[in-house]
């Protein structure tokens, strides 16, 4: 269960690395991705924060999580640098992707797809008797 200190700065770190990812992504032309940060943990210790990132589309997930490692401690700096008065240590960030959405598109193909044992019943193994 998270304190009240590890929601507050989670919520803080959230904005800024946010707002820090989407500025660098313009800045270097990137256009066509969606980088939003979803979910950030903070440790009891206050040690070590993971952010996890929602990438669309997500086929450019692997690419925008490596070029974000990449320039990993550029992006701790310009935290740190906005979060100076709130935070005496700048916690480690570790980056994840958040892949709930991919998920959930799949699972709404899959309902409303071909294959919906629904409208087809022919997909359905029929049961046998023993």
């Amino acid at each position: 269960m998270e304190t009240n200190r590890q929601k507050k700065i989670a919520g803080v770190l959230q904005q800024d690395v946010a707002d820090v990812i989407q500025i660098a992504l313009r800045e270097a032309g990137v256009q066509g991705i969606l980088v939003s940060v979803t979910k950030v943990t903070v440790t009891t210790d206050l040690s070590i924060a993971k952010v996890y990132m929602s990438i669309f589309p997500h086929q450019e997930g692997e690419k925008v999580l490596k070029e974000v490692n990449a320039v990993k401690s550029q992006i701790k700096h310009k935290v740190a640098q906005r979060t100076k008065h709130q935070l005496r240590r700048m916690p480690e960030l570790s980056y994840f992707i958040d892949d709930s959405l991919e998920y959930i598109s799949n699972i709404e193909e899959a309902v409303k797809g071909k294959d919906d044992p629904i409208n087809n019943p022919e997909l359905l193994e029929r049961r046998k008797k023993k």
